[in-house]
């Protein structure tokens, strides 16, 4: 916001000061988002986050605590397949999540997970309610 044309009125004749009376700093503060917002829902825009598949191998029997990592990260899981001692999993994640993934593994997977993240398009967000 640029410009209000606010005009405090300061109180009562010869009384005090009386927040009732006129609007406040903040009561600008909680409306300057809400203009830009409707304007953006009426304008139909939309918006889309960078989107990354990720590829984990661990240790099969770490396999509920890494898929409840790559939950708490916003996973969408592709492919869960489980070869003996190792399981692979094939996930689309948020990009603004992979490094919590990165930072977090290790723990989920005793150390054993590996990882690789490549990019992979974009996912509509819905941000405008």
């Amino acid at each position: 916001m640029t410009r209000s044309g606010y005009h405090a009125r300061q109180s009562h004749a010869h009384g005090t000061s009386d927040k009732s009376m006129s609007s406040t700093a903040g009561d600008f503060r909680d409306l300057t988002p809400l203009v830009p917002m409707a304007a953006l829902r009426e304008a139909g825009t939309t918006a889309h986050e960078p989107m990354h598949r990720f590829t984990v191998q661990a240790p099969a029997d770490t396999l509920r605590p890494v898929t409840a990592l790559l939950a708490r990260a916003h996973a969408v899981p592709r492919t869960t397949l489980t070869k003996g001692p190792t399981a692979e999993l094939d996930d689309e994640i948020p990009a603004a999540k992979t490094h919590e993934v990165h930072r977090f593994l290790p723990s989920a997977s005793r150390g054993e997970g590996a990882r690789e993240t490549v990019s992979h398009g974009y996912r509509h967000v819905r941000v405008f309610k």
